[in-house]
């Protein structure tokens, strides 16, 4: 059962994944046709077609490798500087900026003059780029808000779980007690596992996090009312410094890294609670800055990725993870031993951040990504407006395909990058334990 559980979860990622791309090239293709562009194609994926049907001029599709897709729209690139589509040139770069032109003209039919994607206004071009990580961006804030606001999070309660039973610091190797170890604070003062902390110091708590920064800040004697059984109980404890884990400025955890704190020395309970909508839209903001530094140290992980798929050093569940690995971890979720409906939440906030991830991704300004089309567009608009502040002749449409061996550089990067991954994710997987 479990290992049926396992591949329905990795099909259930890959419908949503597939999901995801088609919605993402929709956004393409309905602002391409509000302009009057001309888009023959629109497919879902790469490589051989598998399934395809002609409706008006557009071909729709979904082709074998579930890895991305595309919309096929006309005069991508303007012609070249004669004002046609140039010949081939015996340099390698030149060849690379031709073909991509004639690429954008292959399928040129009689009244297309009009209709081609370089002869619209650069904001309209601009829009239609934009359109596709738009479209995961609305994706990932309905399924954010769906998990967090209808299914829930698992977050920390002031309730204790259970009290320590000595001082250790968070960066030992091991959390049996050593010999001649102290009691914590928690068990001196009588903290009972099922106590509800409600007040520290005479300052009302009613989330962890309040709580956690309080002990934090705290060495020396504290006053601490719990409800225990319906009555409310004063205890009195006297923190001690420790070694804890480092939170950063969000109050999530970092992984070693420790700091000197106020230590009480029990576990909090977790429960699963729903999330107000500007909570989550806090958390939303969150997850989207840590995709963003999270990309930003992609150039810094990569010895570290190395390392995991090529000399078996551990895989930590910072580095980057793949598709595949995505996938993996999808039928980890729906195999665990948790309950339905947060198996489902969970996957839900894993289809979100992979969306959220496509829409940041594919707003980096370099070609061949959507951002780098958006970025040509926005620097024709300046040129052709300083051009017309300072009288001299309009300077026509930037062309994009000079800059195609830059995004053929890119691509290649990508591609090399994307099979390391891949090799770390089936040989050592990031796993939810």
């Amino acid at each position: 059962m479990t290992a049926l559980m396992w591949g329905v979860g990795i099909v259930i990622f890959v419908v949503g994944l597939l999901f995801s791309i088609a919605w993402h090239e929709l956004g393409h293709l309905s602002t391409a046709k509000l302009f009057k562009i001309r888009v023959p194609q629109y497919m879902v994926g790469f490589g051989p077609t598998i399934w395809s049907r002609h409706r008006g001029e557009t071909e729709y599709g979904i082709k074998a490798i579930p890895l991305g897709g595309y919309i096929r729209m006309i005069g991508m690139f303007p012609p070249g500087a004669d004002g046609k589509v140039s010949a081939r040139s015996t340099s390698p770069w030149r060849s690379m900026i031709e073909d991509a032109r004639s690429a954008a003209y292959e399928e040129l039919q009689p009244g297309d003059e009009t209709r081609m994607f370089y002869t619209r206004k650069p904001w309209k071009r601009v829009i239609v780029m934009f359109a596709g990580p738009f479209m995961n961006l609305i994706l990932a804030v309905v399924l954010f808000g769906v998990s967090l606001m209808g299914f829930g999070q698992l977050r920390a309660t002031t309730t204790v779980s259970s009290v320590g039973e000595c001082v250790v610091a968070a960066s030992a190797k091991s959390d049996v007690c050593p010999k001649g170890a102290k009691p914590p604070p928690a068990k001196t003062a009588g903290l009972l596992a099922g106590d509800r902390i409600v007040s520290f110091n005479g300052v009302k708590v009613t989330q962890w996090d309040q709580l956690s920064d309080r002990i934090r800040d705290t060495i020396g004697p504290a006053t601490i009312e719990v409800v225990r059984g319906g009555k409310t109980l004063t205890l009195h404890a006297n923190l001690v410094e420790n070694t804890v884990v480092q939170r950063d400025g969000d109050g999530n955890y970092v992984r070693d890294k420790y700091t000197k704190a106020g230590f009480l020395g029990f576990s909090p309970d977790s429960q699963v609670q729903t999330l107000s909508l500007s909570e989550s839209a806090d958390t939303m903001v969150t997850m989207t800055k840590r995709s963003i530094e999270g990309i930003g140290d992609i150039p810094s992980k990569i010895p570290a990725l190395w390392g995991s798929a090529f000399q078996g050093k551990e895989r930590t569940p910072d580095q980057p993870v793949g598709m595949y690995g995505v996938a993996r971890i999808s039928g980890e979720i729906f195999s665990s031993d948790i309950p339905a409906t947060q198996a489902l939440a969970f996957f839900i906030t894993l289809l979100a951040g992979v969306n959220l991830s496509l829409f940041l991704f594919n707003m980096l300004p370099l070609l061949p990504l959507d951002g780098g089309h958006i970025a040509g567009a926005l620097w024709e608009s300046v040129r052709r407006r300083l051009a017309k502040l300072t009288k001299r002749p309009d300077p026509g449409p930037f062309d994009v395909a000079k800059l195609m061996p830059v995004a053929y550089v890119v691509a290649g990067i990508f591609i090399c990058f994307t099979a390391l991954v891949l090799v770390a994710d089936v040989v050592n997987p990031v796993t939810l334990s």
